[in-house]
């Protein structure tokens, strides 16, 4: 019969649909003889219903006069290959993804015939089969709602008791291939988002809460995986160690995004148990306790990965009580954790949770609840000036009964770079946590004092409080209590639900003190000279945004400080002026001033908090710049330029001024008439291949860039402004004292030496012209090269005689000099804060003016 099948005739009819039907009917027995036939006949019909769905209804009608469904069913029941199951299910899922009439999804779901396919007994040991389930499963739930659902389930007592689609699904919810994941959350997610309240029951009934509690326990796992990369990688760090973290971040905020997709869907339940989920088996045992401050620098992983997952669960996961409830944590000391994790902190290895991805989530894990968590947190010292005892000085940093909030503290004050980064995120994050009541804000000492403003003045017109003391008084009653409450809320709840209680501290009845504390952290941070300028950008960030104005808390300490700071980093500046790149340092810092800007301006930090995943190298010293690299010289030059404009942009900040669009710099004077630059014939352009200079002041020199192939030159040195360039040019015969620019490399960083044994020959080192650093191109995103660090040249210049040898290291170092002066003449107004301050108010009155000549000294005269 099935040789029949390939007579010629109409595909698209309904006389050929009637065919295919009918010989179906009549197979028996499913063989290596006829599953060819069946296996196209199957594919067949899909085609044909989905074309008679869009053009003739007659085809469904006929479909299901002849339960083509229940045929279906049968030839899986006599199927002894896996190629007919295959078949079959992608026939299914072809057609209900591409059924578009109501009433076919109706006759397709119903009849039992879907629910007996889903829970078959497939061989899921083949790998195809599985996808091809899992498809079926997904094209199912896309055609789910409020009408369809109910023909998918079991009911009894007007509850539903069997929900075959969502049970089967979740069974595969923790596979090892990412795609079988990926397609059971959409499966499920389709099934939240349904919104039927029966089904909601059901899903949030015991045992289907387990599933959300595996499905933390599966996130847990890939953060303990996080926790060994990140270990590794600082022991061993390379290109594959970065990419395997890549990886396993992106499956993590996949994960926070799904967690947040589900909450969405707003079922009742759902988000207590995420939330419990979270504290219970990771929060608590895990990310709190890796906080703690300890002396060994090997566990550094262990709290930069807790830092960075502390902030993806906040920005991600939009739960109200989850948000709180870690803020109250972070008024507990860590020892509380530690006792409760039972296990390694610091680290990634702990006795809760399991240990394969592929593993089914142990339940167990939830035994880490225990009766004995019951502490006293003793009494923190409150402060009024800088540097409170509890955190920055006087106490043990690595003391136990540290509160959490205070080790955050602690890090930004005497972390290293990454911990700085990582805990600067963190309070960024809290910030800007919408979930978090502004009361919260307040008792960490971050909450904004607009926004404190804003609640006062409210509280004032509402009638709360007499207006003055609302709006002047910094420590009056009503707000006090106000806040109080809403903490003492969170930790009753964090004592009742899990076993943890709290000795009300100074901290949860002065307002003053955690805003003292924080802003004393962030101006010790700017004091700080070994963090990162990425990391400081951070810093004046979160400080723009707690303090946009003036205020008494920001006292003349803090400025004091501020300005010390500031003015160490205009000396290091300063520095660079005669260093190997001066001729890009005022590009650079009006580079930086723009982008500084930018980012202090925004509405989110400069960093993303994965970066302290990915720490780079930071050059700040002299010892630190390899031989012979002007590169490495130029990375610390934009690094200091960095700090820089970031301390000189809070200066102006602090003062209530708003920042300029650009930095105060003089505009370039006018070259002398007697300047080597004027004799020669060249202007700001520089000298190019092939220009022809005046060799008035030229000397004669002979130099080989091949081996034994000498060629005569005549030897320039010329600087215009800030730029300046070591010229080699050929004469011209025939009109003298003229000559054809040959090479021409920067004067800046050549560092003129005679040779000690030759004093006829000068040695002259060739940096690269331009600062790859400059370059976004030449970089990834984690701030490494992609190519080799640049080495410096060297040309050797043989003269005449040893007067002429003398006579062009005069040249050179006289140049040099008069390009550094205007270097240094440019950055005056700059550098001097007071100047700067001055001349920055002038610009607010008058934005058109401009500093013109009169501010501009011939360079001979500075």
């Amino acid at each position: 019969m099935w040789f029949s099948f390939w007579r010629s005739r109409d595909r698209f009819s309904l006389d050929h649909l009637r065919y295919l039907t009918d010989q179906l009917t009549k197979v028996q027995i499913v063989n290596d003889v006829n599953k060819d036939f069946v296996i196209e006949a199957l594919r067949s019909i899909a085609e044909l219903i989905t074309y008679g769905d869009q053009h003739d209804p007659s085809f469904f009608e006929f479909f299901m006069e002849k339960q083509v469904v229940g045929d279906f069913v049968r030839i899986l029941k006599l199927s002894k290959t896996i190629s007919i199951p295959l078949q079959l299910l992608q026939t299914v899922s072809i057609m209900i993804q591409n059924l578009r009439s109501e009433h076919a999804i109706y006759y397709m779901f119903s009849n039992e015939h879907m629910n007996y396919l889903i829970t078959y007994s497939f061989d899921f040991r083949n790998e195809e089969l599985l996808s091809y389930y899992i498809s079926f499963l997904r094209a199912i739930s896309g055609k789910l709602n409020k009408n369809t659902i109910s023909l998918l389930v079991k009911t009894r007592n007007e509850e539903v008791v069997s929900f075959p689609l969502y049970v089967e699904a979740i069974r595969f919810a923790f596979h090892e291939e990412n795609m079988v994941r990926t397609a059971v959350r959409t499966v499920t997610l389709n099934v939240y988002h349904v919104g039927d309240e029966f089904v909601n029951r059901y899903i949030t009934s015991t045992p289907h809460t387990e599933h959300f509690s595996n499905l933390v326990s599966f996130f847990r796992h890939q953060c303990v995986d996080l926790y060994r990369l990140v270990s590794e990688t600082l022991k061993n760090p390379g290109s594959d160690s970065t990419s395997a973290i890549t990886a396993v971040v992106d499956e993590i905020e996949d994960n926070l995004y799904y967690f947040s997709d589900v909450i969405s869907a707003g079922i009742p339940d759902v988000g207590r148990l995420i939330t419990d989920s979270i504290l219970m088996l990771l929060m608590f045992p895990l990310l709190l306790p890796s906080l703690r401050i300890v002396d060994t620098n090997d566990m550094q992983s262990g709290v930069v990965t807790s830092l960075y997952l502390l902030c993806c669960i906040l920005r991600i996961v939009k739960i109200k009580d989850l948000a709180n409830t870690i803020v109250a944590a972070l008024f507990y000391p860590s020892e509380t954790f530690t006792k409760f994790s039972r296990g390694k902190v610091n680290g990634y290895t702990s006795d809760c949770g399991f240990t394969s991805v592929s593993q089914k989530p142990d339940d167990n894990s939830a035994e880490c609840k225990a009766e004995y968590l019951t502490v006293d947190v003793p009494n923190s010292s409150s402060s009024s000036g800088l540097y409170p005892e509890s955190v920055m000085s006087e106490n043990n940093c690595s003391s136990s009964n540290l509160a959490l909030r205070e080790v955050l503290l602690a890090y930004v004050t005497k972390g290293d770079d990454v911990q700085v980064l990582g805990s600067l995120s963190v309070l960024a994050t809290l910030l800007q946590t919408k979930e978090l009541d502004e009361s919260m804000l307040d008792k960490l000492g971050i909450l904004p004092q607009r926004k404190q403003h804003k609640k006062q003045l409210l509280q004032a017109l509402v009638g709360e409080a007499s207006g003055e003391e609302q709006l002047f008084s910094s420590e009056n009653s009503s707000m006090r209590d106000s806040i109080g409450c809403e903490l003492n809320t969170y930790l009753e709840k964090i004592k009742e639900l899990y076993g943890l209680s709290y000795l009300c501290s100074d901290l949860v009845t002065s307002p003053r003190v955690p805003r003292f504390q924080v802003l004393d952290a962030l101006v010790s941070l700017f004091c700080r000279s070994n963090i990162s300028a990425e990391t400081l950008w951070v810093g004046g960030w979160l400080l723009r945004q707690l303090l946009p104005y003036s205020e008494a808390e920001f006292n003349s300490h803090h400025l004091e400080l501020l300005q010390v700071s500031y003015k160490n980093s205009a000396t290091a500046l300063v520095k660079e002026v005669r260093g190997f790149w001066p001729d890009l340092l005022i590009t650079v810092l009006c580079n930086e001033w723009k982008k500084c800007k930018r980012a202090m301006e925004s509405s989110y930090p400069p960093k993303e908090p994965k970066c302290v995943l990915f720490p780079t190298k930071k050059l700040s010293s002299e010892e630190d710049i390899p031989e012979g690299s002007s590169f490495a010289a130029g990375e610390r030059m934009h690094e200091l330029a960095k700090v820089f404009v970031v301390l000189h942009q809070l200066q102006i900040f602090t003062l209530g001024r708003p920042l300029l669009e650009k930095p105060l710099i003089y505009p370039p004077g006018d070259l002398p008439a007697s300047s080597r630059a004027q004799t020669s014939g060249l202007d700001f352009s520089g000298p190019k291949p092939g220009t022809e200079v005046n060799l008035v002041n030229a000397v004669p020199c002979r130099i080989a860039f091949e081996r034994g192939k000498e060629r005569h030159f005549s030897f320039l040195a010329i600087s215009v402004g800030t730029s300046g360039w070591l010229v080699l040019a050929e004469e011209l015969p025939l009109k003298k004292p003229f000559g054809l620019v040959r090479v021409a490399a920067p004067l800046a960083g050549c560092n003129p030496k005679i040779d000690d044994k030759h004093p006829r020959w000068l040695h002259l080192r060739i940096r690269p012209s331009s600062l790859p650093v400059l370059d976004p191109a030449k970089f990834n995103t984690h701030g490494k090269v992609k190519t080799k660090a640049f080495v410096d040249g060297r040309w050797t210049l043989a003269f005449r005689e040893e007067e002429s040898c003398k006579s062009a290291l005069c040249m050179i170092v006289e140049e040099i000099n008069f390009l550094y002066d205007e270097v240094h003449r440019r950055l005056k107004p700059l550098l001097n804060l007071e100047t700067s301050l001055d001349l920055s108010g002038l610009a607010d009155e008058d934005s058109s003016s401009n500093t013109t000549s009169s501010n501009t000294t011939p360079r001979n005269s500075v």
